[in-house]
């Protein structure tokens, strides 16, 4: 085992990546600074819907996603959509990620995700149980909401092949029940499917308060610290030039999400990423509120109860690095969500927000070395599930850099893997 003694690491991005990579860094042994071009945890790990979802075993590269995206191409109002772009990169990352929208895909790479999302969840558990971070952490579960007996028949046969292929069950619930479980629901929907192992938390105060924790603990966090040049000698990093001055370190971890494939070329790794933006908007808490989080797949629209507020969340569009809020599209959530809720959701808009999700061709985050470069590694492209997957990432960039074996096989991870032969 590589000793961490005395050995330094700079992470870049200070992320729920970034900080789960300093929390594990920091409790092997190195002294850890993350450096971030705003401040911590203010971008897609901010006001995303914060659920630790086991049950999301399935990838985005499934069959149907294929007639959506197309579909998008005229629709800018679709809540999956695709701009259309000449842009070489964008269309090689489609037609990478449409090669792989096949059924055998989909097992394959649910495989390597239902690994380390257990693996974050048994990290999550460890980690609440032991810090007690006040985070609003819930075990209630995830509902997914249907309004009609199609929609609601066609989830089933996903949740089938879920039991079949991958050991995660949910339990049906029917419409007379469903308000009864969830007064917070209306009583004409037609069902519902609870996933008892998943859990959620508000995403601000996790941060927050790991963050301060870390601090605490000898972590440096360095905000508004822009990265701005990569320096190289032979096969290693000799050190990073950013708007606060040079700095070096024994290793570098870029975890910089959606932002990564910025510096591919510098980092001297095929980084291939395109940003999903997400929106939400977060509502002081109004009566009649539901208690459980929930998704209602017929909109694409997530819901978050938290103690004093609710949040309503969800999209996906591949725009680009665009930073614009559309008001259609915070419009759009209130009224996807408001068949659903005894609960107005037309409230004053507390707070709006959007994220680009770092979105991989093969649906799988970006973990491990970079290839001939000796002191680098990369943790991101954790597409949907940043928080989700947060810890076991944390954890196998620990064990890499002391050369343990790791709690899973990170192989399906590595960043080598965009380096050999494409389907």
């Amino acid at each position: 085992m590589r000793s961490s003694e005395a050995s330094s690491v700079i992470v870049v991005g200070a992320g729920v990546v970034g900080i789960a990579c300093a929390h594990y860094l920091s409790k092997a042994g190195f002294k850890v600074t993350v450096i971030d071009k705003g401040s911590v945890a203010s971008a897609c790990s901010f006001a995303n819907c914060g659920y630790i979802c086991p049950s999301h075993v399935p990838p985005l590269t499934e069959p149907s996603a294929i007639p959506l995206a197309f579909k998008s191409l005229f629709n800018r109002r679709s809540p999956f959509r695709v701009k259309p772009s000449l842009n070489p990169a964008v269309l090689n990352w489609f037609w990478q990620f449409t090669k792989r929208c096949t059924h055998k895909q989909v097992l394959s790479s649910g495989k390597h995700l239902q690994a380390i999302l257990d693996a974050s969840m048994a990290e999550y558990h460890a980690l609440i149980q032991q810090h007690r971070f006040e985070c609003e952490w819930q075990e209630k579960g995830l509902l997914y909401v249907f309004r009609t007996e199609h929609a609601f028949e066609e989830f089933a046969k996903g949740d089938k092949m879920l039991t079949e292929h991958f050991g995660v069950a949910a339990t049906r619930i029917d419409g007379a029940n469903l308000s009864k479980m969830e007064p917070g629901l209306n009583d004409d929907l037609y069902g519902a499917f609870h996933y008892p192992s998943d859990t959620s938390l508000r995403p601000d105060l996790l941060n927050k308060h790991w963050s301060e924790y870390l601090k605490q603990q000898g972590v440096q966090f360095l905000e508004n610290c822009e990265l701005k040049d990569v320096r190289k000698e032979s096969s290693r990093i000799a050190g990073l030039s950013t708007s606060r001055g040079d700095m070096s370190a024994d290793h570098y971890v870029f975890a910089m999400g959606a932002w990564s494939t910025h510096w591919a070329k510098q980092i001297g790794c095929s980084i291939p990423i395109q940003p999903g933006k997400g929106y939400s908007v977060t509502l002081d808490r109004p009566a009649n509120a539901p208690s459980y989080p929930m998704l209602f797949p017929e909109e694409k629209v997530g819901v978050s109860p938290f103690e004093t507020g609710l949040r309503l969340g969800s999209m996906m569009e591949f725009v680009g690095y665009d930073t614009s809020i559309p008001p259609y599209r915070i419009q759009q959530l209130r009224d996807a969500a408001r068949p659903f809720l005894r609960a107005s959701v037309d409230g004053e808009a507390k707070e709006t927000w959007y994220g680009w999700r770092p979105m991989t061709w093969d649906s799988l985050p970006i973990i491990g070395p970079v290839p001939q470069m000796g002191n680098a590694h990369l943790a991101t492209g954790h597409n949907m599930l940043g928080m989700s997957l947060a810890t076991s990432t944390g954890k196998l960039i620990a064990e890499m850099l002391t050369d343990q074996k790791t709690h899973i096989d990170a192989e399906p991870f590595s960043p080598a893997r965009f380096g050999k032969k494409e389907l």
